[in-house]
């Protein structure tokens, strides 16, 4: 057979059901033996960068590896801020690239990159591949390093010759299992006697809580702490939990901020957080002054990065988390009654046609399993302060190494890991004009997913920031207004547009939602308040002094 179908032939046993990325010369030998294999479906996109954040979206939430493909040259570096992405949000990706027969390397071939070593700065391994003998063995082994340890993204270029060359296959490799990382039980037994002694202390949460937010909700209940969430966490704890205080960093509550910075907390317990710029109001001294810190993490690269650590616990959270409880409950810990926190849910407070009125109307009008997918803009920080969690896992916000354009693809990935859950993408003019065309990709996979555009006619949050940071706005961060609701009926896409809060209502959200694909819900909307950015501006500002 050839080596192009020996990988897929792994692949499909590997339990991959879809591959994205566009289909060109040099990778055009794995997608023609997609034809024979129904088992995996190529979800074909319009930009190769829209295709590495819905691989990355994809292994999110389907929990499993995800694959992505471009051809040599431009298709691969376009896939790279996706494996970046990866990289900083800890998902297994194989990003495979073409390259040039290799008898024409170094003689500047159409397309020839030498993209190894580029990738290896973004992935936990990249190689090329130049004999097809050795093509299988190599896939298995990046899938391999790509889900252990600390699981990320890897990168494998393949030569268009070397994946058209016969191969014999005398047995099919057996697909990778992680093993689990075991935290050390005597540092539980240290932990769990430190923090017994504290009586009163914060759970500062991260994204790293995915898999683990029961256990983390069971110990904050525990410890009778109250729970504070990184902006990236937000939507892993329903709102209405007593303890919940809020989210702190970028966007962040008065509440959680208070209690950082004049709280009478003891300890703080960081679970699954990095402790980075955003999560942490641009690394605030006040986080662990004086506090007691442990961080659980299964990426020991993250302790004592900026924050003194006193007791680092390196593990698998979930694992982490419930032999802690068990120590806990062994010192006679046991659920009591629970603070309250002061948070209360939002509510449109007025008429006003503002972001945050628009977003709380449609959050009423949805169903309350919907998963949001936000994308990078000022609307992003009215969604973190504003909007509100009512269910687990419903906000995928991705201020670490979120692009514009991102959360559009990041719903799709969402919506073919998890088809029954209901997917809307928030998302402004600027990233639509960015991605906007993968409305097409979701039309064409037939995936019901409600676009919500945020079109105020400019780059809103570099608008915002630069005239907070300058005292004033360069006017090209502005542009023609353009009817984007037209632009998706254009393509036969149902569409509705916004131009006042009036026009906001059930039916017309309703009608959307009938659809059997995608909708696009434009929101007209010059928003001139300035956005809930906490001390962003302010830092940004000391740089400028």
């Amino acid at each position: 057979m050839k080596a192009a179908r020996s990988v897929l032939n792994y692949l499909r046993n590997s339990g991959v059901e879809y591959i994205f990325g566009i289909p060109a010369g040099s990778v055009n030998a794995i997608f023609d033996e997609l034809y024979d294999m129904p088992e995996i479906q190529p979800i074909v996109t319009k930009h190769e960068g829209a295709a590495s954040y819905m691989a990355a979206s994809y292994a999110k939430y389907a929990k499993k590896m995800s694959v992505c493909i471009a051809c040599s040259g431009p298709g691969g570096a376009n896939l790279m801020t996706g494996a970046a992405n990866a990289m900083r949000e800890h998902l297994p990706v194989l990003f495979i690239t073409g390259a040039v027969p290799v008898n024409t390397v170094g003689l500047n071939a159409s397309q020839e990159l030498d993209a190894e070593p580029i990738y290896r700065n973004v992935t936990k391994y990249s190689v090329t591949v130049n004999t097809a003998d050795d093509l299988l063995a190599e896939v298995a082994k990046a899938n391999e390093i790509a889900i252990s340890g600390v699981p990320g993204p890897v990168h494998i270029a393949v030569p268009i010759n070397v994946q058209l060359q016969e191969v014999q296959v005398t047995e099919m490799l057996a697909p990778p299992k992680r093993e689990p990382i075991i935290p050390d039980v005597e540092t539980i037994q240290m932990v769990a006697k430190e923090l017994a002694s504290r009586k009163k202390g914060y759970v500062f949460v991260g994204q790293g809580i995915r898999n683990s937010v029961e256990q983390t909700i069971e110990l904050a209940e525990i410890l009778n702490w109250d729970i504070i969430t990184t902006p990236q966490a937000k939507g892993f704890i329903k709102d209405d939990h007593p303890l919940l205080a809020g989210v702190f960093g970028f966007a962040g509550h008065d509440n959680a901020s208070s209690l950082i910075n004049e709280g009478n907390g003891e300890a703080l317990l960081v679970i699954g957080s990095s402790l980075g710029e955003t999560a942490t109001n641009n690394w605030n001294v006040n986080l662990n002054k004086n506090r007691f810190t442990v961080q659980i993490d299964f990426d020991e690269t993250v302790f004592n990065r900026k924050y003194k650590v006193d007791l680092p616990v390196w593990g698998d959270i979930d694992l982490s988390l419930l032999f802690l409880i068990e120590e806990l409950k062994e010192l006679g810990f046991s659920k009591n009654d629970m603070n309250t926190s002061e948070r209360k849910l939002d509510n449109v407070d007025q008429d006003a046609y503002n972001t945050k009125n628009i977003l709380l109307n449609i959050q009423k009008h949805l169903p309350t399993s919907t998963r949001y997918t936000i994308d990078i803009g000022e609307f992003m920080s009215y969604v973190i302060h504003h909007m509100n969690v009512l269910d687990s896992d419903s906000f995928d916000i991705n201020v670490h190494y979120g692009a514009m354009g991102t959360g559009i693809s990041s719903a799709i990935g969402s919506k073919l890991a998890e088809p029954e859950r209901p997917v809307a993408c928030i998302t402004g003019d600027g990233c639509f004009f960015m991605h906007g065309m993968e409305i097409l990709t979701a039309k064409e996979n037939k995936l019901p997913i409600l676009f919500v555009v945020m079109n105020n006619a400019r780059l809103g949050m570099v608008y915002h920031g630069h005239s907070l940071q300058y005292k004033r706005s360069h006017q090209s961060f502005e542009q023609e207004p353009v009817n984007i609701a037209a632009m998706a009926a254009a393509m036969n896409i149902p569409s509705y547009r916004v131009d006042k809060l009036e026009d906001l209502d059930e039916a017309a959200i309703k009608n959307l939602l009938e659809s059997d694909g995608p909708a696009v819900l434009e929101i007209a909307l010059v928003d001139n308040n300035t956005p809930p950015m906490g001390d962003r501006v302010k830092f940004l500002s000391s740089f400028s002094k």
